[in-house]
């Protein structure tokens, strides 16, 4: 029994710990990226472009948006992985964005937002 308790633990700390994803939480964080995107049935682009759908798109694609180069160029799949990247930093992420941002830090609230973020299909319905 001690032997399978150890083989287990050992198994244990090699899978990665997952963040809890809160939408209810997140969409306080998304609060202040209102300032420039949208999301929800009603969205339009504005300062940036509007972020309904935006798990599985390819960056630089909403249609009505007036990407910077870099964007569009930069081959990037939105996914959660991608997006967290991203959402800390992304000037690094895509050197010559449009973003002014500073980025967002804390693991949680970036967790929380990508929840958030991920209710709302390319039309903007909750899913």
């Amino acid at each position: 029994m001690k032997k399978f308790v150890l083989t287990a633990a050992a198994i244990l700390s090699f899978v990665p710990s997952a963040q809890a994803q809160d939408a209810a939480a997140g969409e306080k964080v998304f609060v202040q990226c209102r300032a420039c995107h949208q999301v929800g049935e009603t969205a339009k682009n504005t300062v940036g472009p509007l972020l309904n759908g935006l798990f599985g798109r390819t960056a630089g694609t909403v249609d009505g948006y007036n990407y910077s180069d870099a964007n569009k160029k930069s081959g990037i799949v939105w996914d959660e992985k991608v997006f967290a990247e991203y959402i800390q930093n992304p000037k690094e992420k895509i050197p010559g964005t449009k973003m002014v941002y500073a980025g967002l830090k804390g693991e949680q609230r970036i967790a929380d937002i990508i929840a958030f973020l991920k209710q709302f299909d390319k039309d903007g319905k909750k899913k």
